[in-house]
């Protein structure tokens, strides 16, 4: 996260959560691709 925000940001660490949960609701009428959780990696967009 310090690389997108900043080392003394006040960013909470579910920050980027947030912002994937409003990615999914965006997407959700897309049937190309979802946005799959990588456990302890993060995320990724995967084609249909």
């Amino acid at each position: 996260m310090d690389e997108f925000w900043g080392v003394e940001t006040e960013t909470s660490l579910r920050a980027v959560d947030v912002y994937i949960t409003k990615l999914r609701d965006k997407f959700s009428r897309c049937t190309g691709f979802t946005i799959k959780t990588v456990r302890g990696l993060g995320y990724k967009a995967v084609l249909k």
